[in-house]
């Protein structure tokens, strides 16, 4: 009998990345943490709001990413916003490497999760938005809204 697979396990979601990117690709990469690092995961003390992606010398490191420090810790705690490496397969990297250079594309990290006991980030390869795409996307969600709400009406 196969090993019972766990359910993914969220821990931190980038709400503020599919406001201001359109998403065109995403990819599963792990993360370099310490000990202490994954018991404050664990706990979902993590924050990516403000991370970004960068590419140095063919590899991935996420910048901004603040993983609070174990209370319990002491010593072997690190610096919250310290840059912490990312796991891709060499290809991969050089793939997003060359379309980062092109004009308009950026990475940005969309969630945070534990899949099978291992951290894992989700990297968006995204297109930025201009004002005018934002205030449309306000009002699908606003028309959707007013839907579910008049829909919920003739329900009850």
């Amino acid at each position: 009998m196969a090993p019972k697979k766990e359910p993914q396990k969220l821990v931190a979601n980038n709400k503020k990345a599919y406001h201001d990117y359109f998403i065109d690709e995403a990819y599963e990469a792990g993360v370099v943490l310490h000990g202490t690092e994954v018991k404050s995961l664990r706990m979902g003390k993590c924050s990516i709001k403000e991370s970004f992606i960068r590419i140095e010398n063919g590899e991935m490191f996420v910048y901004g990413m603040h993983i609070s420090p174990y209370e319990k810790g002491n010593i072997f705690n690190k610096d919250p916003l310290r840059a912490k490496k990312l796991l891709l397969h060499r290809a991969e990297i050089n793939k997003l490497a060359g379309k980062v250079a092109e004009k308009g594309f950026t990475l940005v990290p969309l969630q945070v999760y534990f899949k099978d006991g291992r951290a894992k980030v989700e990297v968006g390869l995204a297109r930025g938005k201009k004002l005018y795409d934002k205030r449309q996307d306000i009002a699908k969600k606003d028309q959707r809204r007013e839907l579910e709400r008049e829909f919920k009406v003739r329900n009850v």
